[in-house]
């Protein structure tokens, strides 16, 4: 669970830093500037990444694939809320036929294997 908790923080840090800039008018800023504050945002990403995939990704018994697939999710769910709630993007069907594919893929990445 702590694995889980790690990536959810972590991805919040990651998509504001890509992303965040998106919401204002940001035409006018130095692209150095720009980069240099969403670096700075994404430091806290690896605070948090790190430990989740190095250590109690380990330790909660996760393959390297499966945390790949985890932070995947989460990065999706995570962009989903923001795109919709802080950029005030439309959701339309086709995303949602996407994301269930991308579930099916998860299904198959934790089925258990002989």
């Amino acid at each position: 669970m702590r694995t889980i908790i790690c990536l959810l923080i972590s991805n919040v840090f990651m998509t504001y830093a890509w992303y965040g800039h998106l919401k204002k008018d940001v035409t006018d800023m130095p692209l150095l500037k720009l980069i240099l504050i969403s670096w700075g945002i994404a430091f806290f990403e690896y605070v948090f990444m790190v430990p989740a995939n190095n250590e109690f990704g380990k330790m909660e018994g996760f393959s390297p694939f499966q945390l790949k697939t985890i932070q995947e999710i989460i990065s999706l769910a995570v962009f989903c809320i923001f795109a919709i709630f802080f950029l005030k993007e439309p959701f339309k069907w086709n995303y949602a036929v996407a994301f269930a594919f991308i579930l099916g893929a998860v299904y198959f990445m934790f089925y258990p294997s002989k």
